[in-house]
């Protein structure tokens, strides 16, 4: 899950197309993220740059705020930014200007929230960036001001076109989940599991690992739903009934090694994970605990399904610390790289 990118194909002779990074909630700690990745260039894979949708006044006043030496470089098109970023942050402005107060979301700044995004996305269908970098997004103040999406992965399957099915996977070094059910109750999951959306997800995930983690022959492990996956059926028929068959689907019909439903308490240690690639779970917590205990801070949220590459960092918007500068910027560094690596492959 690790390596140098090759450059993608879209490379100028400025350098590798850019990444689109988005500003995220404006009174959350995306800004200070965003000059803290700069400031951390560095660490970042050779080769990488990034252009950030945002208010250049906003970072200039933030990175003061904060006491750091963040040279915004405002420039007119991300094609600018792999020569300037040595040199600053490179950013493209909004056309708005954005006041926010740290902590305290608006709803006054929706649209520059939305229209970084929608802007980015362009960018990167366009090829003009290789891939969109989200920063966390307050939903209740969009909502406030008419956002009608359930949340920022939707929104973007919508800005995707065409019948695009957005799956999300948590990745940090050494494991890759995908949960099958997301943010529903865990009374409501059984219900919610059934072969035809096994199946769904488990072709976009089969189908990523080639193109997005050059995986050619890719090693799916399906979690089971009950404890010890049923137990023949003693423990629920659901192990049995809906995801046995599924499994048998996928493996029937792809290129690849699918298996499972494997016991959940037996799927993470060392030894397992080195039996398989990714690792399809039934429901959030039992994909996102492994990834947690594993690296709390490194965490990647990774949209498949997409027409373009989208990451994120898998935490939110932080208002209870936001304006004061120790926000840890490692899941947003370890986003960057991923998606970096993941247009790398998909350009071979």
């Amino acid at each position: 899950m690790t390596g140098v990118p090759q450059v993608p194909a879209h490379a100028s002779p400025a350098g590798p197309p850019p990444l689109a990074l988005t500003m995220g909630e404006p009174a959350g700690i995306g800004g200070e993220l965003s000059l803290a990745a700069w400031l951390r260039r560095a660490e970042l894979p050779p080769g990488v740059s990034f252009a950030v949708l945002d208010d250049p006044a906003r970072l200039r006043r933030l990175a003061t705020r904060l006491g750091w030496s963040v040279p915004i470089v405002e420039i007119p098109r991300p094609e600018h930014a792999p020569a300037r970023f040595s040199a600053g942050l490179p950013v493209l402005p909004l056309g708005m200007a954005v006041e926010a107060e740290p902590g305290q979301p608006s709803p006054a700044t929706a649209a520059a929230v939305l229209e970084s995004i929608d802007r980015a996305v362009a960018l990167a269908r366009a090829g003009i960036c290789a891939a969109v970098v989200t920063n966390p997004i307050q939903k209740k103040a969009l909502y406030e001001a008419g956002f009608r999406h359930p949340g920022h992965t939707e929104y973007l399957a919508e800005l995707a076109g065409g019948d695009a099915t957005p799956v999300m996977m948590l990745a940090v070094e050494g494991l890759r989940v995908v949960p099958a059910t997301v943010h529903i109750p865990l009374s409501r999951v059984p219900a919610a599991l059934t072969v035809e959306r096994l199946v769904t997800v488990g072709r976009i995930v089969l189908a990523s690992l080639v193109h997005d983690f050059g995986c050619p022959m890719p090693r799916l492990a399906v979690a089971g739903l009950n404890p010890h996956a049923g137990e023949a059926g003693s423990i629920g028929r659901e192990d049995l009934d809906v995801i046995a068959p599924a499994v048998a689907a996928l493996r029937a019909e792809r290129h690849s090694q699918v298996s499972g439903p494997y016991p959940a308490d037996t799927l993470f240690h060392p030894r397992a994970r080195a039996g398989y690639d990714a690792a399809l779970c039934m429901y959030h917590d039992q994909a996102l605990i492994p990834v947690k205990t594993l690296d709390f801070d490194r965490g990647v949220n990774i949209t498949l399904g997409l027409p373009f590459v989208r990451t994120s960092p898998d935490h939110g918007t932080a208002l209870d610390i936001a304006g004061r500068g120790v926000a840890n910027a490692d899941s947003l560094m370890a986003a960057i790289g991923q998606a970096w690596r993941i247009a790398a492959v998909r350009t071979r």
